[in-house]
């Protein structure tokens, strides 16, 4: 078997992805890639190279050398922290996938490259965002995303290459830290809940939006990349959803495990403006036809997992 490569691997979805392709395909066939070298070194668990992904003769070297198979593109600069530095974004973003999709096509490799809810904007269906809408976002991110999705798309009809990628919502996840995302709020909230007993959150107590736990994440774009070509109609970009939720929500249901919790406001107007350019649902009705998509954590089962995991994770007791 070929090998898998994943770009930004000590990102918040790499570092739950890695472990998960390894369990599935052994330690040896996955070879994670970041610009940066982990805090303690490069790690043992199996073979890690330091890769930026705007150099093509890097890329060509390490796909080649590693006998890569299948690419799970995921280095990027994220929503609110692409704001501040647009020129480096649309380096990464767009220079990073445009180069990948060259080596992909070159050596023959399939390729995951994940969307986001930013690829919409403010004059898209709000509620139950459908797979084929307007598309027309107002920040960076949501331009090199709209772009990337037109691209592999591209790729796909011109050199019948094998791209496939999802639209995620918010992510959550027990492992990363916040990242520079505008939906961050949602996983900052469960570490200052448990630290502190309180949190300031930058978005507004009604704002509106999907958010999805990391294991729901990653089984997802196992599965996609895993699925019967034949049955994909879109193949590229899949609206995907699992957790529907406001700050006010996701705060109530903290507080039924820590009833002390306190939850105050001071709105970020970028980031507010930011999360309400994007949809406040999705309609995930082609992920779950072509590929049978079905989420498994809701909101309370999500919240206890994230308190006992971050309990563990900080030593705290329980």
């Amino acid at each position: 078997m070929r090998r898998i490569l994943v770009t930004g691997a000590l990102g918040q979805i790499g570092s739950e992805l890695v472990p998960a392709l390894r369990q599935r395909w052994g330690a040896d066939a996955v070879v994670a890639s970041d610009i940066r070298v982990p805090a303690g070194g490069a790690p043992e668990e199996g073979p890690f190279a330091v890769l930026d992904v705007t150099n093509l003769r890097q890329l060509q070297d390490l796909v080649r050398r590693h006998d890569v198979g299948t690419i799970y593109h995921l280095a990027a600069l994220l929503s609110a922290t692409a704001e501040e530095r647009p020129h480096v974004a649309w380096e990464l973003n767009m220079g990073g996938l445009y180069k990948i999709l060259e080596v992909a096509r070159e050596n023959r490799c399939a390729l995951f490259h994940p969307s986001s809810i930013a690829a919409f904007g403010p004059g898209t269906p709000r509620v139950g965002t459908p797979q084929e809408t307007v598309q027309r976002p107002n920040t960076i991110y949501g331009v090199t995303k709209v772009s990337g999705e037109l691209l592999c798309d591209y790729y796909a009809k011109r050199f019948g290459l094998d791209v496939r990628g999802l639209r995620f919502p918010g992510l959550i996840s027990s492992v990363a830290p916040p990242g520079g995302g505008t939906t961050d709020y949602a996983v900052a909230i469960f570490y200052d809940a448990l630290r502190h007993g309180r949190y300031e959150c930058f978005l507004g107590p009604d704002t509106r939006l999907d958010m999805m736990y990391m294991p729901d994440a990653i089984r997802a774009t196992v599965e996609l990349m895993a699925a019967d070509p034949a049955r994909l109609r879109h193949r590229n970009a899949f609206n995907v959803a699992a957790v529907n939720v406001t700050p006010d929500e996701l705060g109530a249901e903290i507080r039924r495990h820590l009833p002390g919790f306190e939850l105050t406001y001071d709105v970020d107007p970028v980031r507010q403006a930011i999360a309400d350019s994007w949809p406040q649902s999705l309609d995930d009705s082609a992920a779950r036809q072509e590929w049978g998509w079905q989420p498994r954590f809701d909101l309370a089962a999500m919240t206890a997992d994230m308190l006992a995991k971050l309990r563990l994770k900080l030593r705290l007791p329980a």
